[in-house]
């Protein structure tokens, strides 16, 4: 038996049907109606639930209260409307001055005429009724290697078939997506419960980044079609003595003729074991400044003398692994801009990753996340009422960053620090999110011993998931090594001002 839930609001709050397996965290959760008035007047999130009582977190701008004990049916609380009779069939509560703004249905204008955003808005919301798998989450757990990446690679190609599965390209690669068009796509295939493209992100993010910003023409019209088509990338920079300090690294090219040959090992290569590519930093001149003598390869994982070795992580998976390359041979066509000029280059990589990836995680963290939390939760318990709040109100702020960072990188008035405060907070937030959806979980929450692959970092195995976040405190540069970019930022910028 499932039940539907669905949470709207500010900045696009999660929302839609979200299919959720029945089990005792679920059925002991109390239906209460919980009110605070720690959120913006405008704000409101429900949760359908299937006996037709409510959880509603609302809001106003005064004081704070909490009716722990206050248990009505639905429409029986003083402040709600009457729900219409299809909503009261479903169990739905929405109060008085709810509104819906950001996952509303299509409407008309008063010119009779619906919006382009609402128009598309429906046109997703269509296409993820119709292609999202109702049973994807049971039938990607437990499941062996090759099932997964053909799960993967037929989802990619659903996505490419629909014009979804990079909206953020241009459009004569295949995207073209305005940034609200991106919010309305993430937010739709969130809401819908659709699986992450986990295989895919390297390719569709970092090396589609790479190849746009330094690539030439003839490795543009190599690599991005075949993108397109299925092609799965590895990312190739830390070492066993070079992670969060990245310069360090000890992989060493050196030019033979018309080819680099490469020797080193490169550790933390998520998606390793299935990469018909990867994107390579090799020192290329040992003698110059660490900084100074990296070079970008693109490296075909197919070439002699490459061995990938999985490595199992806390949670059980094997997606990091070890690269070793013994005298591999790179063609000099392979590198990506200049010789020394790779740290360059990389700094557009990691970019990406910090830039428009962090938009959809966003978006999942703050729709299908939230909302597996809010159903988890003890929501007649104060404090955990309170706590949801917090975490609704960072929520919102995540997205707001996100999108303005965005907005801001495509007109070219990003900050130096812009992407590494975006990765900050939401790295934290989820790893913060995923623990209190631990601890307040209790005992059961410990059974959950797999989580469905395909899934995001807020699959609602709550301990595997807060596992899981630590993933994002350290790779891609550590915490610390992101407070101490803010900070190098914000002494540059007070001393500019005092010139």
């Amino acid at each position: 038996m499932q039940r539907a839930a669905g949470l709207a609001g500010l900045h696009g709050g999660w929302t839609g049907v979200l299919p959720v397996a029945r089990d005792a965290r679920h059925e002991a959760t109390q239906r209460r109606i919980v009110e605070t008035q720690a959120l913006p007047a405008d704000f409101c999130r429900f949760v359908e639930l299937d006996e037709g009582l409510a959880v509603v977190l609302d809001a106003a701008r005064q004081q704070r209260h909490i009716a722990r004990d206050h248990v009505a049916q639905v429409g029986a609380h003083p402040g709600d409307a009457q729900p219409a009779p299809a909503a009261a069939a479903a169990g739905v509560v929405r109060h008085a001055g709810y509104v819906d703004p950001q996952r509303r249905c299509p409407r008309a204008d008063r010119t009779g005429h619906m919006s382009d955003l609402d128009q598309f808005r429906g046109r997703v919301r269509d296409w993820c009724q119709k292609h999202v798998p109702a049973d994807w989450r049971a039938a990607q757990t437990g499941i062996g290697d090759a099932e997964f990446v053909a799960f993967q690679k037929w989802w990619f190609a659903e996505l490419q078939s629909a014009g979804f599965a990079v909206p953020h390209w241009p459009a004569e690669w295949g995207g073209g997506m305005s940034v609200p068009e991106q919010v309305v796509l993430y937010q739709e295939l969130a809401a819908h419960d659709a699986p992450r493209l986990v295989l895919a992100f390297v390719g569709i993010h970092h090396a589609a980044s790479t190849l746009l910003i330094a690539g030439t023409e003839q490795q543009r019209r190599r690599h991005l079609p075949a993108i397109l088509d299925g092609e799965i990338w590895v990312q190739g920079f830390s070492e066993p003595e070079a992670g969060s300090d990245l310069a360090s690294l000890r992989t060493t090219a050196r030019k033979v003729g018309e080819n680099y040959v490469v020797n080193g090992q490169k550790l933390w290569a998520s998606g390793g074991a299935h990469a018909d590519w990867c994107l390579l930093l090799a020192r290329t001149d040992p003698e110059a400044p660490k900084r100074k003598g990296i070079s970008y390869f693109l490296l075909d994982m197919r070439t002699p003398g490459i061995e990938v070795r999985p490595i199992r992580n806390a949670i059980g998976d094997s997606h990091f692994c070890e690269v070793f390359l013994n005298d591999v041979e790179i063609p000099q066509e392979n590198l990506v801009g200049a010789e020394n000029a790779g740290w360059q280059v990389a700094q557009a990589t990691l970019g990406a990753e910090r830039g428009m990836t962090m938009l959809e995680l966003a978006e999942r963290l703050g729709n299908a996340g939230f909302g597996w939390l809010v159903q988890s939760c003890p929501v007649d318990d104060p404090i955990v009422a309170d706590r949801l709040a917090q975490f609704e109100i960072e929520l919102t702020g995540l997205r707001g960053l996100c999108r303005d960072l965005v907005e801001r990188n495509e007109i070219g008035a990003a900050g130096p620090a812009d992407a590494s405060i975006v990765k900050l907070f939401y790295s934290e937030l989820l790893q913060r999110l995923t623990d209190f959806a631990t601890e307040v979980g209790g005992l059961a929450v410990h059974t959950d011993l797999v989580k469905p692959m395909s899934s995001g970092w807020e699959s609602g195995a709550w301990l595997l998931d807060f596992i899981g976040s630590w993933e994002w405190t350290i790779p891609g540069g550590a915490s610390e090594i992101q407070r101490t970019i803010i900070g190098l930022e914000l002494i540059k910028e007070a001393a500019q001002k005092k010139k």
